[in-house]
Protein backbone atom coordinates (compact mmCIF):
# COMPACT_ATOMS: atom_id res chain seq x y z
CA UNK A 1 0.00 0.00 0.00
CA UNK A 2 1.43 3.63 -1.00
CA UNK A 3 0.60 6.50 1.09
CA UNK A 4 -0.41 8.29 -2.11
CA UNK A 5 -3.46 5.80 -2.08
CA UNK A 6 -4.90 7.05 0.78
CA UNK A 7 -5.28 10.86 -0.13
CA UNK A 8 -8.07 12.06 -2.49
CA UNK A 9 -6.97 12.25 -6.17
CA UNK A 10 -8.12 15.66 -6.22
CA UNK A 11 -5.21 16.92 -3.31
CA UNK A 12 -2.73 14.49 -5.08
CA UNK A 13 -3.06 16.61 -8.31
CA UNK A 14 -2.37 19.56 -6.58
CA UNK A 15 0.94 21.70 -8.21
CA UNK A 16 2.23 23.50 -4.63
CA UNK A 17 1.89 27.46 -4.64
CA UNK A 18 5.51 28.61 -5.38
CA UNK A 19 6.39 32.02 -4.08
CA UNK A 20 9.25 34.05 -5.20
CA UNK A 21 12.91 32.99 -4.39
CA UNK A 22 14.62 34.12 -1.09
CA UNK A 23 17.21 35.92 -1.13
CA UNK A 24 19.34 33.58 1.24
CA UNK A 25 18.49 30.73 -1.30
CA UNK A 26 19.55 32.72 -4.25
CA UNK A 27 23.20 33.80 -2.40
CA UNK A 28 23.51 29.84 -1.86
CA UNK A 29 22.72 28.91 -4.98
CA UNK A 30 25.27 31.57 -6.85
CA UNK A 31 27.53 32.33 -3.98
CA UNK A 32 26.75 35.90 -3.62
CA UNK A 33 26.71 38.05 -0.95
CA UNK A 34 22.75 38.69 0.63
CA UNK A 35 23.62 42.30 0.52
CA UNK A 36 23.90 42.43 -3.43
CA UNK A 37 20.70 40.81 -4.21
CA UNK A 38 17.62 42.71 -4.73
CA UNK A 39 14.16 41.19 -4.55
CA UNK A 40 11.65 42.82 -6.72
CA UNK A 41 9.43 39.34 -6.59
CA UNK A 42 6.90 39.13 -4.04
CA UNK A 43 4.95 42.84 -4.64
CA UNK A 44 6.55 43.66 -0.98
CA UNK A 45 7.09 47.18 0.55
CA UNK A 46 10.27 48.28 -0.08
CA UNK A 47 9.89 51.02 2.49
CA UNK A 48 9.81 47.98 4.84
CA UNK A 49 6.70 48.50 7.46
CA UNK A 50 5.24 51.54 9.25
CA UNK A 51 7.54 52.81 12.23
CA UNK A 52 4.41 53.03 14.63
CA UNK A 53 4.03 48.99 13.73
CA UNK A 54 8.09 48.66 14.55
CA UNK A 55 7.61 50.91 17.40
CA UNK A 56 4.56 48.97 19.02
CA UNK A 57 6.41 45.54 17.67
CA UNK A 58 9.11 46.42 20.14
CA UNK A 59 6.66 47.07 23.10
CA UNK A 60 4.80 44.08 22.58
CA UNK A 61 6.96 41.01 21.94
CA UNK A 62 7.65 40.36 25.65
CA UNK A 63 4.31 39.02 25.88
CA UNK A 64 5.19 36.25 23.13
CA UNK A 65 4.53 33.69 25.18
CA UNK A 66 0.83 34.00 25.66
CA UNK A 67 -1.64 33.05 23.24
CA UNK A 68 -3.36 35.79 21.18
CA UNK A 69 -6.78 37.48 21.58
CA UNK A 70 -8.80 34.95 19.18
CA UNK A 71 -11.18 37.30 18.47
CA UNK A 72 -8.62 39.62 17.43
CA UNK A 73 -10.60 42.62 20.19
CA UNK A 74 -8.10 45.48 19.47
CA UNK A 75 -7.33 45.02 16.03
CA UNK A 76 -11.60 44.41 14.81
CA UNK A 77 -12.31 47.76 16.52
CA UNK A 78 -9.61 49.47 14.74
CA UNK A 79 -11.05 48.07 11.64
CA UNK A 80 -14.70 48.81 12.23
CA UNK A 81 -13.79 52.31 12.93
CA UNK A 82 -11.29 53.10 10.14
CA UNK A 83 -13.39 51.45 7.20
CA UNK A 84 -16.98 52.56 8.99
CA UNK A 85 -17.85 48.62 9.46
CA UNK A 86 -19.78 46.03 11.65
CA UNK A 87 -17.36 44.59 13.92
CA UNK A 88 -19.67 41.28 13.54
CA UNK A 89 -19.11 41.05 10.22
CA UNK A 90 -15.22 41.28 10.03
CA UNK A 91 -12.96 38.18 10.16
CA UNK A 92 -9.10 37.99 10.32
CA UNK A 93 -6.45 35.95 9.24
CA UNK A 94 -2.74 34.62 8.70
CA UNK A 95 -2.59 36.97 5.65
CA UNK A 96 -5.52 37.36 3.24
CA UNK A 97 -4.81 33.80 1.69
CA UNK A 98 -6.46 32.52 5.27
CA UNK A 99 -9.63 34.18 4.59
CA UNK A 100 -9.13 33.48 1.06
CA UNK A 101 -9.02 29.07 2.58
CA UNK A 102 -11.46 30.06 5.08
CA UNK A 103 -13.81 30.78 2.73
CA UNK A 104 -13.87 27.93 0.60
CA UNK A 105 -13.84 25.69 4.09
CA UNK A 106 -16.94 27.33 4.95
CA UNK A 107 -19.01 26.86 1.86
CA UNK A 108 -17.34 24.39 -0.79
CA UNK A 109 -17.92 21.13 -1.02
CA UNK A 110 -16.72 18.11 -3.49
CA UNK A 111 -18.47 18.68 -6.93
CA UNK A 112 -19.47 22.50 -6.43
CA UNK A 113 -17.92 25.06 -9.30
CA UNK A 114 -16.12 27.65 -8.41
CA UNK A 115 -15.30 30.64 -11.23
CA UNK A 116 -12.56 32.65 -11.41
CA UNK A 117 -10.38 34.79 -14.60
CA UNK A 118 -7.43 32.92 -16.36
CA UNK A 119 -4.60 34.93 -15.21
CA UNK A 120 -6.09 35.22 -11.81
CA UNK A 121 -4.13 34.77 -8.27
CA UNK A 122 -3.49 31.04 -7.92
CA UNK A 123 -4.59 30.95 -4.59
CA UNK A 124 -8.27 30.61 -5.92
CA UNK A 125 -7.79 27.43 -7.60
CA UNK A 126 -5.74 25.99 -5.15
CA UNK A 127 -8.23 26.28 -2.49
CA UNK A 128 -11.20 24.98 -4.46
CA UNK A 129 -9.09 22.22 -5.40
CA UNK A 130 -8.20 21.53 -2.24
CA UNK A 131 -11.76 21.27 -1.07
CA UNK A 132 -12.57 18.64 -4.34
CA UNK A 133 -14.39 21.49 -5.93
CA UNK A 134 -14.35 22.63 -9.31
CA UNK A 135 -12.53 25.13 -10.89
CA UNK A 136 -14.18 27.08 -13.73
CA UNK A 137 -11.07 29.23 -15.68
CA UNK A 138 -13.20 31.72 -17.44
CA UNK A 139 -11.07 33.48 -20.66
CA UNK A 140 -9.27 36.81 -19.59
CA UNK A 141 -10.09 39.82 -21.86
CA UNK A 142 -7.37 42.03 -22.04
CA UNK A 143 -4.96 40.13 -19.23
CA UNK A 144 -8.20 41.28 -17.27
CA UNK A 145 -11.64 39.61 -15.71
CA UNK A 146 -14.13 39.45 -18.85
CA UNK A 147 -17.49 39.59 -16.36
CA UNK A 148 -19.81 38.63 -19.11
CA UNK A 149 -17.99 35.58 -19.62
CA UNK A 150 -17.44 35.08 -16.26
CA UNK A 151 -21.64 35.85 -15.86
CA UNK A 152 -22.61 33.34 -18.39
CA UNK A 153 -20.33 30.26 -16.94
CA UNK A 154 -22.92 30.13 -14.06
CA UNK A 155 -24.52 26.81 -14.05
CA UNK A 156 -26.78 25.35 -11.34
CA UNK A 157 -23.64 23.71 -9.32
CA UNK A 158 -21.81 27.59 -9.33
CA UNK A 159 -21.39 28.08 -5.33
CA UNK A 160 -18.78 30.88 -5.72
CA UNK A 161 -16.89 33.47 -7.66
CA UNK A 162 -13.59 34.73 -6.99
CA UNK A 163 -12.31 38.38 -8.10
CA UNK A 164 -9.41 40.09 -7.61
CA UNK A 165 -9.52 44.28 -8.23
CA UNK A 166 -6.75 44.93 -8.84
CA UNK A 167 -5.65 41.57 -9.99
CA UNK A 168 -2.03 40.02 -9.19
CA UNK A 169 0.11 39.10 -11.48
CA UNK A 170 -1.49 41.78 -14.31
CA UNK A 171 -2.47 44.36 -12.36
CA UNK A 172 -5.53 44.99 -14.32
CA UNK A 173 -8.59 46.94 -13.00
CA UNK A 174 -12.38 46.49 -13.08
CA UNK A 175 -14.08 49.87 -13.03
CA UNK A 176 -16.23 49.80 -9.58
CA UNK A 177 -19.80 50.77 -11.81
CA UNK A 178 -18.95 47.78 -14.37
CA UNK A 179 -18.11 45.39 -11.27
CA UNK A 180 -21.55 46.55 -8.87
CA UNK A 181 -23.45 46.03 -12.22
CA UNK A 182 -22.02 42.28 -12.47
CA UNK A 183 -22.71 41.90 -8.36
CA UNK A 184 -26.32 43.01 -9.10
CA UNK A 185 -26.96 40.08 -11.25
CA UNK A 186 -25.07 37.39 -9.47
CA UNK A 187 -27.71 35.17 -7.41
CA UNK A 188 -27.44 35.70 -4.07
CA UNK A 189 -26.85 31.62 -2.96
CA UNK A 190 -23.63 32.13 -5.33
CA UNK A 191 -20.32 33.91 -3.18
CA UNK A 192 -18.67 36.40 -4.64
CA UNK A 193 -15.11 36.66 -2.65
CA UNK A 194 -13.63 40.34 -4.07
CA UNK A 195 -9.63 40.12 -3.30
CA UNK A 196 -8.73 43.27 -2.83
CA UNK A 197 -5.15 43.21 -1.74
CA UNK A 198 -3.49 46.26 -3.52
CA UNK A 199 -6.48 49.04 -2.82
CA UNK A 200 -4.10 51.24 -0.58
CA UNK A 201 -2.01 51.90 -3.90
CA UNK A 202 -5.07 53.08 -6.17
CA UNK A 203 -5.85 56.81 -6.53
CA UNK A 204 -9.08 59.17 -6.27
CA UNK A 205 -11.94 57.88 -8.21
CA UNK A 206 -9.93 53.92 -8.87
CA UNK A 207 -10.01 53.29 -5.25
CA UNK A 208 -12.46 50.57 -4.00
CA UNK A 209 -16.28 51.70 -2.04
CA UNK A 210 -17.11 48.20 -1.87
CA UNK A 211 -17.08 47.95 1.88
CA UNK A 212 -20.40 50.64 1.17
CA UNK A 213 -21.79 47.58 -1.00
CA UNK A 214 -22.05 44.88 1.90
CA UNK A 215 -24.98 45.59 3.18
CA UNK A 216 -26.82 45.29 -0.65
CA UNK A 217 -24.90 42.37 -1.24
CA UNK A 218 -25.55 39.62 1.60
CA UNK A 219 -23.25 37.12 -0.72
CA UNK A 220 -19.95 39.70 -1.17
CA UNK A 221 -16.90 38.58 0.86
CA UNK A 222 -13.89 41.33 0.81
CA UNK A 223 -10.73 39.88 1.31
CA UNK A 224 -8.00 42.85 2.73
CA UNK A 225 -4.32 42.49 3.76
CA UNK A 226 -1.71 43.95 5.74
CA UNK A 227 1.35 42.42 3.42
CA UNK A 228 1.32 44.94 0.79
CA UNK A 229 1.13 48.76 1.45
CA UNK A 230 1.15 48.34 5.25
CA UNK A 231 4.83 46.67 5.03
CA UNK A 232 3.79 42.96 7.22
CA UNK A 233 4.09 40.42 4.87
CA UNK A 234 6.70 38.55 7.80
CA UNK A 235 3.73 38.58 10.35
CA UNK A 236 0.99 37.58 8.22
CA UNK A 237 -2.49 39.47 8.94
CA UNK A 238 -5.51 40.07 6.28
CA UNK A 239 -9.04 40.41 7.17
CA UNK A 240 -12.58 40.01 5.69
CA UNK A 241 -16.00 41.89 5.49
CA UNK A 242 -18.75 40.24 4.95
CA UNK A 243 -22.44 40.24 6.67
CA UNK A 244 -22.39 39.23 10.16
CA UNK A 245 -23.82 35.83 9.67
CA UNK A 246 -21.57 34.95 7.15
CA UNK A 247 -18.40 35.62 9.50
CA UNK A 248 -20.04 33.87 11.82
CA UNK A 249 -20.33 30.61 10.15
CA UNK A 250 -16.49 31.10 9.09
CA UNK A 251 -15.60 31.91 12.59
CA UNK A 252 -16.62 28.26 12.86
CA UNK A 253 -13.78 26.71 10.95
CA UNK A 254 -11.41 29.39 11.82
CA UNK A 255 -8.29 27.89 13.74
CA UNK A 256 -8.92 29.64 17.67
CA UNK A 257 -5.32 31.31 17.35
CA UNK A 258 -4.47 31.65 13.57
CA UNK A 259 -3.28 35.93 14.12
CA UNK A 260 -0.59 35.97 16.24
CA UNK A 261 0.15 38.52 18.90
CA UNK A 262 2.38 40.97 17.17
CA UNK A 263 0.87 40.57 14.02
CA UNK A 264 -2.40 42.12 15.80
CA UNK A 265 -0.06 44.88 17.56
CA UNK A 266 1.68 46.13 14.32
CA UNK A 267 -1.59 45.93 12.23
CA UNK A 268 -3.43 48.02 14.87
CA UNK A 269 -0.42 50.86 14.47
CA UNK A 270 -0.29 50.64 10.96
CA UNK A 271 -3.70 51.28 10.25
CA UNK A 272 -3.22 54.48 11.67
CA UNK A 273 0.18 55.13 9.78
CA UNK A 274 -1.86 57.36 7.19
CA UNK A 275 1.44 59.26 6.25
CA UNK A 276 3.35 56.08 5.78
CA UNK A 277 0.47 54.18 3.12
CA UNK A 278 1.22 57.74 1.47
CA UNK A 279 4.47 57.92 1.33
CA UNK A 280 4.41 53.90 0.22
CA UNK A 281 2.20 55.26 -2.84
CA UNK A 282 3.97 57.95 -3.99
CA UNK A 283 7.36 56.13 -3.76
CA UNK A 284 4.78 53.81 -5.92
CA UNK A 285 3.60 55.92 -8.17
CA UNK A 286 7.28 57.12 -8.66
CA UNK A 287 8.75 53.56 -9.37
CA UNK A 288 6.24 52.49 -12.03
CA UNK A 289 6.82 55.13 -14.10
CA UNK A 290 10.35 54.95 -13.93
CA UNK A 291 10.31 51.16 -14.72
CA UNK A 292 7.88 52.33 -17.72
CA UNK A 293 9.74 54.52 -18.59
CA UNK A 294 12.93 51.92 -19.28
CA UNK A 295 10.20 49.42 -20.66
CA UNK A 296 9.91 51.99 -23.58
CA UNK A 297 12.96 52.35 -24.08
CA UNK A 298 14.12 48.84 -24.35
CA UNK A 299 10.89 48.74 -26.55
CA UNK A 300 9.53 46.38 -24.61
CA UNK A 301 5.77 46.24 -24.69
CA UNK A 302 4.02 45.94 -20.70
CA UNK A 303 0.74 45.50 -18.98
CA UNK A 304 -0.03 48.63 -17.19
CA UNK A 305 -0.62 48.27 -13.68
CA UNK A 306 -3.02 49.38 -10.62
CA UNK A 307 -0.79 47.42 -8.36
CA UNK A 308 2.59 47.39 -7.15
CA UNK A 309 4.43 45.07 -9.43
CA UNK A 310 4.36 45.39 -13.57
CA UNK A 311 3.93 42.22 -16.19
CA UNK A 312 6.15 42.96 -19.13
CA UNK A 313 7.09 40.60 -22.09
CA UNK A 314 10.27 39.98 -23.03
CA UNK A 315 11.99 36.98 -25.64
CA UNK A 316 13.22 33.89 -23.91
CA UNK A 317 11.25 34.77 -20.54
CA UNK A 318 12.63 31.69 -18.70
CA UNK A 319 16.49 32.33 -19.92
CA UNK A 320 16.17 36.04 -18.91
CA UNK A 321 14.54 35.44 -15.40
CA UNK A 322 17.73 33.26 -14.95
CA UNK A 323 20.05 35.77 -16.12
CA UNK A 324 18.92 38.29 -13.66
CA UNK A 325 18.76 35.45 -11.02
CA UNK A 326 22.59 35.45 -11.38
CA UNK A 327 23.19 38.89 -11.42
CA UNK A 328 21.54 39.23 -7.74
CA UNK A 329 18.00 40.49 -9.12
CA UNK A 330 14.66 38.08 -8.18
CA UNK A 331 11.85 38.91 -10.33
CA UNK A 332 9.04 36.37 -10.20
CA UNK A 333 8.73 33.88 -14.11
CA UNK A 334 4.38 33.86 -14.31
CA UNK A 335 4.26 31.11 -16.87
CA UNK A 336 1.92 29.50 -14.02
CA UNK A 337 -0.55 31.95 -14.77
CA UNK A 338 -0.42 31.05 -18.50
CA UNK A 339 1.58 34.13 -19.13
CA UNK A 340 5.09 31.95 -20.48
CA UNK A 341 6.80 35.33 -22.31
CA UNK A 342 5.79 37.13 -19.66
CA UNK A 343 7.93 37.95 -16.45
CA UNK A 344 6.46 40.21 -13.07
CA UNK A 345 8.94 42.64 -11.46
CA UNK A 346 7.88 44.33 -8.39
CA UNK A 347 8.33 47.89 -7.95
CA UNK A 348 11.20 48.88 -5.08
CA UNK A 349 12.99 51.96 -3.81
CA UNK A 350 14.12 54.18 -7.18
CA UNK A 351 18.30 52.25 -6.74
CA UNK A 352 16.44 48.69 -6.50
CA UNK A 353 14.48 49.56 -9.77
CA UNK A 354 17.70 50.86 -11.42
CA UNK A 355 19.77 47.97 -10.66
CA UNK A 356 17.08 46.01 -12.20
CA UNK A 357 16.57 48.16 -15.38
CA UNK A 358 20.63 48.08 -15.81
CA UNK A 359 20.75 44.65 -15.39
CA UNK A 360 17.84 43.89 -17.94
CA UNK A 361 19.73 46.35 -20.58
CA UNK A 362 22.53 44.18 -20.17
CA UNK A 363 20.83 40.45 -20.91
CA UNK A 364 19.13 41.26 -23.49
Amino acid sequence: MSIQSLIPKYICDIAPYQGGKPISELAREYNLEESFIVKLASNENPLGMSPKAREVILKSIDEIYRYPDGNAFKLKNAVSHKFNLNPDGLIFGNGSNDILELTARTFLKVGDEVIFSQHAFAVYSLVTQVMGAIGVKVPAYNFSHDLSKMFDAITSKTKMIFIANPNNPTGTLILKNELKAFLGKIPQHIIVVLDEAYDEYLDGDDKSVSFTWLNEFPNLIISRTFSKAYGLAGLRVGFGASNPEIIQFMNRVRQPFNVNNLAQDAAVAALLDDAFVTESKILNNNGKKQLESAFQKLNLSFIPTFGNFISFKVDKASQVYEALLKAGIIIRPVANYEMPDYLRVSIGLKEENERFIQALETII
